[in-house]
């Protein structure tokens, strides 16, 4: 389904399961890591909040994260806390952002009176507001973000609110395999990245602007690169960093980001006849009439797929130039020798790619 594609993974939580199920699909996965995860269970603050919810139980528990209420219930096991905070929040009106961390309430043995459909920490301020009086006490579950500004609205809004910290997130020690894959974005042999949190996206962003590549790779996503978001709050930010409009599953889970990207790059494949041979093209693979598939460079397929644009019309190695280079700076001459490179990995579909003397190339009409 997916052999032929290359698609950069910027998670490090469940990474590794990510990628089998793309390679799993026959894709070629490049790990990128531009986030890690910091459990902060260790901490002294984390058995100090518990204590405080323990000793003040609140009106409303408001979660954000699946991970993060796993996270702070292991805490309270090891704490030898565990029962006391489960009961300290059976009574609390529970309030979860999207069905990660309605699952994870649910296994810890909390009642969830509501779930964002957006999955997003506004939808459920705007929701809280709807149904709880101000003055009331609100514990919060906080992402991995700086700050807690989830709680700063709430205590904005006349709410007694304190915020949990479970685990925090930061760039990875190594930039190595994110810079690669920046550099691969913008070189276009990377056919999509997926993006698990909005930080990812950031993190990303920042490793390209060091490089001094960041509108490189906007301009990457917004032409070519396909942007693949778990959920609307990360498909958004991707969206306000300027990479394009990002694709994402109706249900924010891994599984279904994996198959909705499954069924679009799979649309994306493409069957033509050229010189009078059936022709299939997936990704960087080409079939032809049904032969072994042979993979063809990064510059080659972009050719063919500028000259597939519009079968017949000549195409001149300026514009091929402008069109696949993206400059002219480095002469026709590169035109020709990637044209013929073309032609002989296409064996006998390559006589489909005709040169017009002192005008160009074409594609015979299909």
């Amino acid at each position: 389904m997916l052999r032929g594609y290359t698609i950069g993974v910027t998670a490090d939580r469940r990474s590794e399961e990510q990628i089998a199920l793309l390679e799993g699909r026959g894709a070629e996965c490049l790990h990128g890591p531009t986030i890690r995860t910091h459990a902060l269970l260790a901490e002294d603050s984390i058995h100090t909040a518990t204590i405080d919810v323990i000793a003040n139980p609140p009106d409303a528990f408001v979660a954000l994260t699946g991970i993060g209420i796993r996270g702070w219930f292991e805490a309270a096991v090891a704490f030898s806390l565990g029962t006391e905070l489960q009961d300290a929040l059976a009574d609390a009106r529970t309030f979860v952002r999207g069905p990660k961390a309605h699952g994870a309430a649910t296994t810890v043995g909390l009642e969830v009176e509501w779930v964002a459909r957006s999955a997003t920490a506004d939808e459920v301020f705007d929701h809280v507001l709807s149904v709880l009086e101000p003055g009331a006490s609100i514990v919060v579950q906080n992402d991995g973000a700086p700050g807690q500004p989830l709680v700063d609205r709430f205590v904005e809004a006349g709410f007694e609110a304190r915020g949990v910290a479970v685990y925090r997130w930061s760039m990875p020690i190594d930039l190595a395999p994110a810079e690669v894959l920046v550099r691969s974005i913008i070189e276009r042999r990377t056919d999509a990245v997926t993006f698990t949190s909005a930080p990812a996206i950031d993190h990303l962003q920042a490793v390209a602007c060091d490089l001094g590549l960041g509108d490189a790779m906007a301009a990457a996503f917004a032409q070519q690169v396909l942007p693949v978001c778990v959920g609307p709050v990360t498909a958004a930010r991707a969206e306000a960093v300027g990479f394009g409009e990002p694709m994402q599953p109706v249900r924010p889970r891994l599984g279904a980001m994996v198959q909705q990207l499954t069924d679009a790059l799979t649309a994306r494949s493409q069957q033509f006849d050229l010189a009078g041979r059936s022709v299939e093209l997936r990704g960087r693979l080409v079939s032809i009439d049904g032969s072994e598939p042979v993979r063809l460079a990064v510059r080659e397929r972009s050719v063919l797929l500028a000259l597939l644009d519009r079968p017949g019309v000549v195409r001149s190695k300026d514009q091929l130039l402008d069109t696949v280079w993206g400059s002219r700076d480095v002469g026709t001459h590169v035109v020709e020798v990637t044209v013929g490179r073309l032609r002989r990995r296409l064996g006998p579909a390559g006589e489909g790619i005709e040169t017009v003397i002192r005008r160009g190339y074409r594609a015979s009409a299909i």
